[in-house]
């Protein structure tokens, strides 16, 4: 009788044992880059890893001894050598990267930058989105990515009459989302940019489409959108465009970027995320938040919450941005997606990747010192670009100031410590 105790002793202690370390493994957790230690100052992890994805911030061209190759196509090697090494040290391997976004200073070195993709991504590449942005830091070359831990399911998405020989993949399904390339308005057939920036939104977004539903489903599935255009595409004549294909009031999660430049001249392409069971499809908007016919606050992929891109926009029918430096309106932007993470039952630290759209790259110092306050258990992946020539900062006539940054998010619920 005592032995028998004690094997159940035994036995619960085992299992409590292998419970914690269930667990502990399956916590959200940052995962750094064995090439080097990162500055004292830095308000990123290199990458984090959410379970089933592992999400990496944007990595410029440095070595592991601080220096920057040259060339562009070194940069572009290097830039890739460096989310390698994130995956790696997650315990992945290139295969299992199924997103990248590619910001160039320099739009005209897309061809060398296929070229070095072609190198390291053989054989069903990612999906994958590029745009010409302003300003980045250190290097003429961000890259950030997305990577799968189960391969199981993972496919490339190719609509019918699809002809390309660029190295990405139109889609790459996983085994509960689709990650969309970006689908440029380009004419398909002709392989030319029309002169109406209405045909171009529409070519865009049938491109997305045809992805959607070469996957099985539908435009309804989007959970998270980023329309990339450039000035040449008027805002409001996209939004109507746009608004026409989705549901009032239960549109994806959206974050909208006006850039320098997009790749053979184009002027807007769409890229995003889309959830394959439509069960697990959750918009949710903040009580404070009107139904919208473009965007939702956020949309949940299952446990996954992909949140629009916010500024500091005070809401209320006396709405605006009234902050004049980066700092204060920062403070706003903040209280603006935790009101969208409230809403979920969720908080900044279950944040797992940010990406920051700033006015001027000189402001980065002022924008950590407010970020780094909202991090305690771990800094998220992030990205952060200047997509497009600083602003005039004077307030209009109603005391106004224009954005002087933006921050969309990606966080995921985590399951309870014991």
């Amino acid at each position: 009788m005592p032995n028998e105790r004690k094997f159940h002793k035994r036995q619960c202690l085992l299992g409590t044992l292998l419970l914690a370390a269930s667990n502990l493994q399956a916590q959200v957790h940052p995962v750094e880059s064995p090439q080097g230690g990162k500055p004292s100052n830095s308000v990123r992890s290199a990458g984090v890893d959410a379970g089933d994805y592992v999400y990496i911030s944007g990595q410029g061209a440095q070595r592991s001894d601080g220096t920057i190759p040259d060339k562009f196509e070194e940069q572009a090697s290097q830039a890739l050598e460096n989310i390698k090494a994130i995956v790696e040290a997650a315990g992945l391997n290139t295969e299992h990267v199924v997103y990248v976004q590619v910001y160039l200073e320099d739009v005209g070195n897309y061809e060398k930058l296929n070229g070095v993709f072609a190198r390291y991504f053989p054989s069903t590449p990612p999906a994958r989105a590029v745009l010409g942005v302003s300003r980045l830091s250190p290097s003429s070359i961000a890259i950030n990515a997305v990577a799968v831990r189960d391969l199981t399911g993972r496919k490339p998405v190719i609509p019918p009459n699809y002809k390309s020989t660029e190295p990405f993949s139109p889609g790459i399904l996983t085994h509960d989302r689709l990650f969309v390339s970006a689908m440029q308005g380009r004419d398909p057939l002709t392989n030319t940019v029309p002169d109406d920036p209405a045909a171009q939104t529409d070519i865009a977004l049938d491109g997305v489409k045809a992805v959607v539903e070469a996957a099985g489903l539908t435009l309804s599935h989007m959970v998270f959108v980023n329309p990339y255009l450039t000035q040449k595409v008027p805002m409001r004549l996209m939004n109507e465009h746009y608004a026409r294909r989705f549901e009032f009031g239960n549109t994806p999660a959206r974050a909208t970027i006006e850039v320098t430049a997009l790749p053979h001249n184009a002027q807007i392409e769409y890229t995003g995320v889309a959830v394959r069971n439509l069960s697990l499809r959750h918009a949710v908007r903040p009580k404070n938040m009107p139904p919208s016919p473009t965007a939702s606050p956020c949309v949940f992929a299952g446990e996954t919450l992909y949140c629009s891109a916010k500024s500091g926009f005070i809401p209320g029918p006396n709405g605006g941005v009234y902050g004049a430096t980066t700092a204060a309106q920062l403070r706003q932007t903040m209280r603006n997606q935790l009101d969208n993470l409230e809403e979920a039952s969720m908080d900044f630290g279950q944040v797992v990747s940010t990406t920051v759209y700033l006015d001027s790259l000189s402001d980065s110092e002022a924008f950590n010192k407010v970020y780094a306050e909202y991090f305690k258990a771990f800094f998220p992946a992030q990205t952060v670009v200047q997509q497009l020539p600083s602003s005039n900062r004077s307030p209009d006539a109603e005391g106004h100031f224009p954005d002087l940054e933006q921050l969309s998010l990606v966080a995921v619920k985590r399951p309870p410590k014991n």
